[in-house]
């Protein structure tokens, strides 16, 4: 039997014109952080959706049981400590003294174990512990007891993920159907939702939440102290890049998430503004094709659009030519990391002719069917991965349907598994955090588990096979020969099209210190000079 510490609190498992001033004008000492997000915020449930925005607005008011520390080990956040026991089979967590929502309420075991069992239901790790989970207890009001059939040594890793995230409510709020967005926001992080003060569209607020008691330990990343150094964090939606730069230079705003490439020249020669990177993952650019539906149902097919694409001419223009900003090509799994392999690499090395791709299309039996490309024009990246793959496929003779639209909608859109003339999709760009894609259990893109992977549900019972088996073994021989498999079987069936790692740059006034590295933008330890 192999046992920790429940009270091991530190244990580690593995366009330039000027914004309009008065929307921006702060009270004289307001100790107000105005941040630019990357996108629209249009949902505020982060187990609802995978959008990075509402991951990313989670941090500021949601806590989980766990926090990965810029390593990305996972500690204790939310527990006073745990014991692992049964050959990683059983776990038993305790919570830390304290934790109450923003309500005033308390935060008990029940409402994790209410959480958790809503979040299994939709995150692809989630599901894969739901297959192992014989139950999930809460004995008393501070302990959770997990007990499994299969071990699951990752858990605590799992449990400290970020997207989807396994946030805790109160259990009324977590009863709410999981494929159902939520309609009350409480939770117990540094930072409480501000509703009365929600303008779709254009302006999202939180306020520090008064009743938070921080850890003792220092923060690092999402693990640690976490304290709220400012009073208010507001985000401004600013769709175009130019305007929300201007608005950084001219002292408007305090952090623009992701200026663009073309403009952090300018950025870095203004006065008063650092340009940094934050996140030293970045982004996996995917395309994330329909398998349900249309022509991107056919494997064949899908090779032959992925065949259409320059991987650098993408990543060209979603970040420029400083190729210190992205790597491409790429596999299904992160560059440099132990499961990254060549396995049918040569798919995105060989660049083909246009009339090779077309002949492939013949052989594939395409016949000129439409296919529907939801195009989100207010995302900047997103929006140049569009402009490139739409203009790829156009010139191999795919009839590309090139819908814009904003990507709130694209987020909504995405879930219908309709056919595209009731309101359906045939494909969509998207980013995958680079962080997860480490290895075949978290590169949950990857996944062919149906009806219940993520949206486009690639339904591949070999590749389900080959990582069930990956999570089994332990030696290290078999374990690069799975790699190898799972990343040949995916350019096979292609789950999604691998575009290539990008690396957003940050910008933020000087007068901002203590921002922390990590692959989400976090808003405590924050202070503003």
């Amino acid at each position: 039997m192999h046992r920790r510490s429940l009270f091991a609190g530190a244990a580690v498992l593995a366009a330039t014109a000027r914004f309009p001033a008065p929307a921006f004008a702060q009270p004289a000492g307001a100790r107000t952080l105005v941040h630019v997000p990357q996108a629209n915020l249009t949902s505020l449930d982060p187990v609802w959706t995978t959008a990075v925005v509402s991951r990313n607005a989670a941090g500021l008011m949601f806590e989980t049981l766990f926090g990965r520390d810029e390593s990305l080990a996972a500690k204790p956040q939310m527990l006073e400590g745990f014991r692992m026991e049964d050959g990683a089979r059983r776990w038993t967590m305790r919570l830390r003294e304290g934790l109450l929502f923003h309500d005033g309420e308390p935060v008990l075991a029940r409402d994790c174990v209410a959480s958790l069992k809503r979040w299994m239901v939709r995150d692809p790790i989630g599901q894969t512990i739901a297959a192992r989970l014989d139950s999930l207890e809460a004995p008393d009001d501070r302990t959770l007891v997990w007990r499994l059939n299969k071990p699951f040594p990752s858990l605590a890793y799992a449990l400290a993920k970020t997207q989807p995230s396994p946030v805790i409510m109160p259990a009324r709020i977590a009863a709410t159907d999981p494929y159902r967005q939520i309609q009350e926001i409480v939770g117990s992080g540094p930072f409480r939702w501000m509703p009365d003060e929600y303008v779709p569209g254009s302006r999202a607020v939180w306020a520090r939440n008064e009743r938070y008691v921080p850890r003792d330990e220092p923060v690092s990343f999402c693990a640690g102290g976490l304290r709220a150094m400012v009073d208010r964090v507001e985000w401004q939606i600013i769709p175009d890049a130019g305007t929300a730069a201007s608005a950084l230079m001219n002292g408007e705003v305090d952090w623009v998430d992701q200026p663009i490439p073309d403009l952090l020249p300018r950025l870095r020669r203004t006065r008063g503004v650092t340009v940094g990177l934050l996140d030293e993952h970045g982004t996996i650019a995917v395309l994330r094709p329909n398998q349900l539906h249309g022509p991107t149902a056919n494997a064949a097919i899908r090779r032959a659009m992925l065949a259409a694409i320059d991987p650098e001419e993408v990543m060209t223009a979603v970040m420029g030519t400083d190729r210190r900003l992205w790597r491409a090509p790429v596999g299904f799994f992160l560059p440099g990391t132990p499961s990254a392999n060549d396995a049918g690499m040569e798919l995105v090395r060989t660049r083909r002719s246009p009339d090779a791709v077309k002949a492939m299309l013949a052989d594939a039996g395409y016949g000129g069917e439409p296919i529907l490309f939801m195009h989100p024009s207010d995302q900047t990246f997103y929006d140049a991965i569009s402009n490139v793959a739409v203009a790829s496929f156009r010139k191999v003779g795919l009839n590309i349907d090139d819908v814009h639209m904003d990507w709130g909608t694209v987020v909504q859109r995405r879930t219908k598994k309709d056919t595209v003339d009731k309101g359906g999709w045939s494909i969509f760009p998207a980013g995958f955090p680079a962080a997860e894609y480490r290895d075949p259990v978290f590169a949950t893109g990857i996944r062919g588990n149906g009806a219940a992977a993520w949206f486009g549900w690639p339904d591949d019972p070999v590749i389900e096979r080959m990582r069930d088996t990956w999570m089994e073994t332990t030696d290290e021989a078999e374990i690069k020969r799975l790699d190898r498999g799972i990343q040949a079987r995916a350019f096979e069936t292609l789950p999604y099209f691998p575009l290539g790692q990008y690396l957003p740059q940050a910008g933020w006034r000087s007068t901002l210190r203590g921002l922390l590295k990590g692959p989400v933008p976090v808003f405590w330890n924050v202070t503003k000079g």
